[in-house]
């Protein structure tokens, strides 16, 4: 799977989440330019990638990000470990 799939499956999740299907994610969004995505927001985000690809985040693997694309890139090399 490659980073802009994996962009396209976040932004959908990212709007079941938000519950708001107008949200556009790109690789430089980050939570401070949706409105919608508050802490509360964010954590169940998360927790929705998790479930949705089968991966686990560390604790503090997911502090530094500063955006989508820092996330997406993330979740493929998660994802690339798991084969």
């Amino acid at each position: 799977m490659n980073e802009k799939d994996i962009l396209q499956e976040v932004e959908k999740l990212c709007r079941e989440v938000c519950d708001n299907s107008s949200i556009v994610l790109n690789e430089t969004t980050s939570a401070n330019d949706v409105d919608e995505w508050d802490s509360f927001a964010h954590v169940s985000l998360i927790m929705s990638i998790e479930k949705h690809y089968g991966i686990r985040f560390a604790l503090g693997e997911l502090q530094d990000l500063k955006n989508v694309g820092e996330l997406v890139h993330v979740i493929g090399l998660k994802l690339n470990e798991a084969k």
